[in-house]
């Protein structure tokens, strides 16, 4: 029995909020990023994998994947430089689409066949942004050609949105974390430079400083060693 339009959507927002919920209360970025891809092959119908991919520099990164044909997809959209997922991060797109893999796709005339090769019928891909960054693309396959009606993009877009907002948030955390943790250990090499060494609080900021210079390392990785061994770096102040 075939639910109602409005059932569908009661239902997708219920699992959408569900994911919100989820989504915050992962540990890292990337169980974040994991957990995406897998809510949007629950909640995106006829949605048989998930991937997440970014592009830097003009290479395809892998970020989450649902299964193994989902790197194989990205792999392949690396190494043809072709693709809905790739052009919609090089482009900034917010959706592309290829509905039938079977059909001869002028666009993406090498990436489609050898998707097909892969056995997906149909895909779609949605650029991951916030209002000052763009973070990815959120992939979602299917086996089956004509899958991804426009419900299902509508529904795709939205979900992708709330991703976006997620992974932004997830790596300003982790981002944070680390830029505490960082200070945390800096601050303490200091306290060992200036009780072992006599030294002056501004002055035992400059030996790590300079420590960090001459041996283009860190500061972070300097003030780590300094914690380990107690001992102040060997690079002389100027």
């Amino acid at each position: 029995m075939s639910q109602e339009p409005g059932e569908v959507w009661e239902q997708f927002a219920v699992g959408l909020a569900d994911m919100a919920r989820d989504l915050l209360a992962q540990e890292s970025v990337q169980d974040t990023l994991d957990r995406v891809v897998e809510h949007a092959t629950v909640l995106i119908r006829g949605c048989d994998e998930a991937g997440i991919l970014t592009v830097r520099r003009g290479e395809v990164l892998a970020l989450a994947a649902t299964d193994d044909v989902v790197r194989l997809a990205d792999r392949i959209q690396q190494d043809l430089r072709e693709g809905p997922c790739f052009d919609a991060v090089a482009d900034r797109q917010p959706v592309y689409a290829i509905e039938d893999l079977r059909q001869p796709h002028e666009r993406w005339s090498r990436f489609a066949p050898q998707l097909r090769k892969l056995g997906m019928g149909s895909m779609m891909g949605f650029l991951l942004f916030t209002e000052d960054d763009s973070l990815g693309a959120l992939n979602l396959y299917s086996r089956r050609s004509y899958t991804f009606d426009e419900t299902a993009q509508r529904a795709g877009w939205i979900l992708a949105s709330h991703a976006a907002v997620a992974f932004s948030a997830a790596r300003t955390h982790a981002q944070l974390s680390h830029a505490l943790e960082t200070r945390h250990e800096i601050g303490e090499a200091m306290g060992i430079l200036m009780g072992r060494y006599g030294l002056s609080e501004e002055t035992a900021f400059k030996v790590l400083k300079k420590a960090s210079q001459d041996h283009n390392i860190k500061l972070r990785e300097i003030a780590r060693q300094i914690c380990e061994t107690g001992d102040k770096p060997d690079s002389p102040l100027e």
